[in-house]
């Protein structure tokens, strides 16, 4: 049996579309000051989701809101037992002072990435918020980081795998369970 036969689907494209569209509307309902939003995507598809983002935001406020990526591989306490990829330049385009960041990921699974994304983006300063967006919360936490906004919760057992698959990326939409 293939990868592909093997695999669930979670989130359909059209299903991907609709659960942005929710995420946006929530973060222009919970963040006071859109003008102190930087949107900081966490490579590889968190800096994709970041776009989307934006590019949503946009459409429904015709605001334009700052982007940047981190990429927190130097700051992980776990880089022996995490696979290894090209890093990716971090691209913080303002200070980070008294601006409300939200983190944004494809999948949250144990915390340490998101903790050490932080740890990287406080070397960068203090932010007067940070906040995080992640479109799969997987469980299996090891550290207590809870996203703020978050597409859909998939309880999974350690050995299952969630991918977001995106257009631009894989050539195909949608979040699969592999």
């Amino acid at each position: 049996m293939s990868n592909t036969e093997k695999r669930i689907v979670i989130l359909n494209e059209a299903e991907l579309g609709k659960t942005l569209s929710r995420l946006t509307s929530e973060i222009i309902e919970k963040v006071t000051n859109l003008n102190d939003l930087l949107l900081v995507g966490i490579p590889t598809r968190g800096v994709h989701l970041a776009e989307v983002l934006e590019k949503e935001i946009y459409s429904k406020i015709g605001l334009k809101i700052s982007k940047g990526t981190i990429d927190p591989t130097f700051y992980r306490d776990d880089q022996d037992r995490v696979e290894t990829r090209l890093i990716k330049a971090t691209d913080i385009p303002t200070p980070i002072e008294k601006k409300v960041i939200i983190l944004i990921d494809d999948v949250i699974y144990t915390g340490r990435t998101i903790r050490a994304a932080m740890d990287s983006l406080y070397s960068w300063g203090r932010p007067k918020r940070v906040m995080l967006l992640v479109m799969v919360d997987r469980g299996h936490r090891e550290l207590p980081i809870q996203p703020d906004f978050c597409g859909r919760k998939v309880p999974t057992s350690k050995n299952e795998c969630i991918n977001l698959r995106l257009k631009n990326l894989d050539g195909e939409e949608g979040v699969f369970l592999e």
